[in-house]
């Protein structure tokens, strides 16, 4: 599973509803992190790498909302997402039947 942990080892979970601005609701480094990656993997929740995109989204606090500047980004991840679930924003949410 090392495959899917950014170089600096560090993860950031984040929560989108389709309707609100996407929230940070987990980060950590090391062992936490490896958590994150085990619980997403046990979710089927999918997973992106991107250290840059990381590292900015580290800074903000668990919780919070992302700022309006990475709204493109996060945004990028979101779409790469829903092609990975095969769902749009309308059904991402909706229980698989």
């Amino acid at each position: 599973m090392n495959d899917i942990i950014n170089p600096s080892d560090m993860v950031v979970a984040l929560k989108y509803d389709g309707k609100n601005t996407p929230t940070v609701t987990a980060k950590g480094r090391g062992d936490i992190a490896q958590q994150i990656i085990d619980i997403a993997v046990a979710n089927n929740i999918p997973l992106d790498t991107n250290p840059e995109l990381v590292k900015l989204l580290s800074s903000i606090p668990l919780g919070d909302e992302i700022p309006e500047s990475l709204f493109i980004a996060v945004a990028e991840v979101i779409a790469f997402a829903y092609l990975l679930s095969d769902k749009t924003p309308d059904n991402f949410n909706a229980p698989d039947t």
